[in-house]
């Protein structure tokens, strides 16, 4: 049996700023996959940044190899293609 380990990175960090080196540590920490939120925003970070999610796992995508990702949560109603 293999135990695989996930964690969650929220996306409150400038990529420049601790962002990449974020999900690259989850990587070299050796975790399956690494998961965000794709909410408008979130409880205490209300008055910060709060980067979307699909920006965010795209970035993540070119700064990792093995790393699995996702969204834990995915906003329909901001991208509705009926409300557009």
């Amino acid at each position: 049996m293999t135990l695989r380990l996930s964690t969650v990175i929220l996306p409150v960090h400038r990529w420049h700023e601790g962002g990449r080196d974020r999900w690259q540590r989850a990587e070299e920490l050796g975790f399956h996959a690494a998961y965000t939120y794709d909410h408008l925003s979130w409880r205490t970070f209300r008055d910060g940044p709060w980067f979307g999610a699909l920006p965010t796992l795209t970035a993540a995508a070119t700064a990792t190899e093995r790393l699995r990702l996702g969204t834990l949560v995915t906003s329909v109603n901001p991208r509705s293609p009926i409300a557009c």
